[in-house]
């Protein structure tokens, strides 16, 4: 029987990451990203961040052939393309889709105050009512950002779209997006259901310029002849999934129905929750965009909480403060000499930017409750872990507020992840059981695609195969320790907010 495959992008701001999934055995048989080491990000003032979307394009290609000459698939056997993108980023292009300028991407901070102008003009009932966010650094207020900045350049936009847009526009020669995409930008009305016109108006944008809206798991538009030839693919090979990346990381942990958790502690963290009725937090702590299952007839959110400061913090302390040469292994065995909360030891994670569960404030690290005659090194590691913790669980109690039950987490086993004082200490404050998985944003775009062109009937089909590598169930025995421990470190942090 031939073989039938399942490609996934996932197009970062550091990488483009290619896989091709067995569509019957729901193994990955290949992947690969390009460039190997991190993709630039143009920085042409402070607080500013492009690149150039045919970069994408050129990664994608070699991460394609990569994985096509060591599994020998032959371009036949692929049988549907996903893609999972880099959020609310902006590219331009014209009536002949050429790229007007660099992509202004996700980390650029230059629309901050188009957003916060639109937000106070048009008020916080109608944008939160609406939107379920402040317009802030999205795609939109990127786009007021060209129109007053570069408004000869403005003038030539044919179409907006977000990488993943981007990326699948060069496969099929057309352009469209999804009510997803649309929700992260601030470009969907979720009250009236249909793109945010009161919004366009205010900004002073034609309709026009927003591609056709296609379901997130729909044969989206195909492979054509001109992608075909460059990418040794078939012509037609159906586009039927694209997400951004954290519902795409969501969809990859199986994170569908209300109360389910997605959550990632890279350098920054993310804990994504999954609220079947529209909501969202008036202070705006966190965001809340169309899920990947959203759809008009089906309430399907994705609540998104950002904690700056976290796997950053414990590479700081690793460098600044563990012995030197120690590995993060050894980092977690010191750490265990120490108990619960630190004796009395806190740290404050905050220290790279301002961050949005603290309404935008900048309050920095700082540590707390030292005695010079009673702790080391191994209370101020542990106690890091312990505040990035407890930062979590901080934003969990605001996406709570908005209606959120949350018993189960679903994260990869990667990153913080690896640290059993980090999970341990998630599962005793938040009292979630926390499930561990094997699987990356391209393999879950792969599967996407599996849905979206009908391989798979639902998620549950699609990622029925997805491996669980361990479950960590809250410890009732120690619960009133972690308890007290993240109560004090609360206060300490409500002492510097308020």
């Amino acid at each position: 029987m031939a073989n039938r495959y399942l490609l996934g992008f996932d197009v970062g701001s550091s990488s483009v990451k290619a896989s091709l999934v067995d569509a019957d055995s729901g193994a990955c048989a290949a992947s690969a990203f390009f460039p190997e080491r991190e993709a630039p990000i143009t920085a042409v003032k402070a607080g500013w961040a492009e690149q150039d979307p045919q970069m994408w394009w050129d990664n994608a290609k070699l991460s394609l052939k990569k994985i096509m000459a060591e599994t020998g698939a032959t371009a036949d056997e692929i049988k549907a393309i996903g893609i999972s993108y880099q959020m609310h980023g902006l590219v331009c292009v014209d009536k002949n889709q050429q790229v007007l300028r660099p992509a202004i991407i996700w980390c650029d901070s230059r629309a901050v105050p188009y957003g916060e102008k639109a937000f106070n003009d048009l008020g916080a009932e109608k944008c939160l009512g609406h939107l379920l966010n402040s317009p802030g650094n999205f795609t939109a207020a990127k786009l007021a950002w060209v129109k007053e900045n570069e408004p000869e350049l403005f003038e030539r936009i044919d179409k907006i779209m977000l990488p993943g847009d981007y990326i699948a526009m060069r496969l099929s020669g057309v352009a469209n997006t999804t009510i997803s995409g649309l929700s992260e930008g601030m470009m969907w009305d979720f009250k009236e259901k249909k793109v945010a016109q009161f919004l366009l108006d205010y900004y002073g944008f034609g309709s026009s310029v927003i591609p056709d809206i296609v379901p997130t798991f729909s044969i989206q538009s195909e492979v054509c002849a001109e992608a075909a030839r460059e990418l040794g693919l078939k012509e037609g090979t159906p586009i039927s999934y694209r997400g951004g990346d954290q519902p795409n990381n969501a969809l990859s942990l199986n994170v569908f129905n209300p109360g389910e958790i997605a959550s990632t502690a890279g350098t920054s963290g993310v804990v994504y929750g999954v609220l079947g009725e529209t909501n969202y937090d008036p202070k705006s702590r966190v965001n809340t965009f169309a899920h990947v299952n959203y759809t008009q007839d089906l309430n399907r959110l994705g609540v998104l909480l950002c904690i700056n400061g976290t796997g950053i913090l414990n590479a700081w302390v690793r460098r600044t403060i563990a012995p030197e040469g120690i590995s993060y292994a050894d980092m977690n065995t010191l750490n265990d000499s120490v108990p619960i909360g630190s004796e009395g030891v806190t740290i404050i994670p905050f220290g790279n930017g301002a961050e949005r569960v603290l309404e935008n404030r900048e309050v920095g690290c700082s540590i707390h409750g030292v005695n010079f005659n009673k702790h080391g090194k191994a209370h101020l590691m542990r106690a890091a872990q312990e505040g990035i913790v407890f930062s979590f669980c901080y934003g969990m109690e605001v996406m709570q507020q908005m209606g959120m039950d949350i018993r189960k987490i679903h994260a990869g086993k990667a990153n913080m992840f690896l640290s059993p004082l980090f999970r341990d200490t998630l599962a005793g404050v938040s009292g979630a059981t926390i499930e561990l998985y094997e699987t990356d944003g391209s393999v879950g775009a792969a599967k996407g695609a599996g849905m979206g062109c009908g391989i798979y009937k639902d998620h549950d089909e699609a990622f029925a195969t997805l491996k669980k590598l361990a479950v960590i169930a809250p410890d009732e025995k120690n619960r009133q320790a972690y308890l007290a421990a993240y109560a004090a470190w609360k206060e300490q942090l409500e002492r510097i907010i308020k």
